[in-house]
């Protein structure tokens, strides 16, 4: 009887430590994330866009924790969400030359792909260009998980 108590108390303690654990990893990127820009700020950087597009729940390797939904702009000096993206740590904003919705497809392209930047809000973001970036030899945003390899979602601007 007390070998079973003791299997029960690990297998619960353990339960709860992983629950625990796994509500960090959710909650620490929101806790630690910098105010979102308004939208005043990030109507302002999206002036002058050249390109526009949407990012969509629905894509096929978006899923209840990895999507993005709102509207993108882009021009020379930023790239703009006035939308939300589902809470996650190490999001980056990625351009590439062919729009894609799975990990398989960023995995495939990443080396075609341009790098842009850090996302750090959850609800709209600017992301600053560096300057002379080749807009036109790229047709789609994508924002990833860098830590965990994770498709968050996509967006086709031409």
């Amino acid at each position: 009887m007390k070998l079973v108590k003791i299997i029960g108390l690990l297998f619960s303690h353990g339960l709860v430590g992983f629950a625990g654990f796994a509500l960090g990893i959710y909650l620490l990127p929101i806790l630690i994330a910098p105010p979102a820009p308004s939208e005043t700020e990030v109507l302002q950087a999206s002036s002058g866009s050249l390109y526009t597009t949407e990012f969509r729940k629905d894509l096929q390797d978006s899923d209840s924790l990895h999507w993005g939904e709102g509207s993108v702009s882009i021009n020379n000096q930023s790239i703009t969400l006035m939308g939300t993206l589902a809470p996650g740590p190490d999001y980056k904003l990625y351009l590439s030359p062919e729009f894609v919705e799975t990990e398989a497809d960023f995995n495939r392209l990443k080396p075609k792909m341009l790098r842009v930047g850090e996302v750090k809000t959850f609800e709209n973001f600017v992301v600053p260009l560096a300057e002379g970036i080749p807009l036109g030899d790229y047709n789609s945003v994508i924002v990833w998980c860098e830590t965990f390899g994770e498709f968050i979602t996509a967006g086709r601007y031409q």
